[in-house]
């Protein structure tokens, strides 16, 4: 008999990669919610250890706007995870694995609120949504190719708060073109 796989936070399979984004959630309410990108999972530990020399540190979120975007994460990722017959995620105080897709969707979100006033990020939430998996992946590999560390807030990471924050996606259940929001973006300038 086959043992059964063990699968971490969301969806994260360590056997199957080890690849995966670590979500971590403080406890006090102005705390910072960091999210690393990792390489390595430590096997048998209580809490995974944080080496900042292969750990790559994402983006950092007052846990206001983490708590503005955390349900609407939950569902999209529940949601594809089930299909998958695999167990649903939560979000809890301190760390929380993701797998690495769901991870950069994750980040592409958390990149388009992290400087915007918190008024506008039902409108980031809305837009993300539009857009499919793929094009997150997509966008995600761009932004993180030219601008994904920490503290890179220019170029594609600044276009990417403003596609998302500044384009109000209409209300029918069109499929949202980045690319559209973009030329919508230059019309509007």
């Amino acid at each position: 008999m086959a043992s059964k796989r063990q699968v971490f936070g969301f969806g994260f399979i360590p056997e199957e990669s080890q690849h995966h984004f670590l979500v971590i959630i403080p406890r006090a309410n102005d705390g910072k919610v960091i999210i690393y990108e990792r390489f390595k999972w430590q096997d048998g530990v209580q809490e995974q250890v944080i080496d900042e020399r292969e750990d790559r540190p994402k983006v950092e979120l007052s846990k206001y706007k983490w708590k503005q975007i955390e349900d609407t994460l939950k569902n999209e990722f529940n949601a594809r995870l089930k299909k998958e017959k695999l167990p649903a995620g939560k979000w809890h105080v301190g760390q929380v694995p993701v797998q690495r897709l769901f991870g950069k969707e994750m980040v592409l979100l958390a990149w388009a609120i992290e400087d915007c006033d918190p008024s506008v990020i039902p409108i980031a939430i809305k837009n993300w949504l539009g857009l499919s998996p793929e094009e997150r992946w997509w966008l995600f590999t761009m932004t993180n190719a030219a601008t994904g560390g920490l503290n890179d807030k220019r170029g594609w990471r600044k276009a990417i708060r403003y596609a998302l924050t500044e384009n109000p996606v209409e209300e029918s259940n069109r499929q949202l073109d980045f690319f559209d929001l973009m030329l919508q973006r230059k019309i509007n300038d």
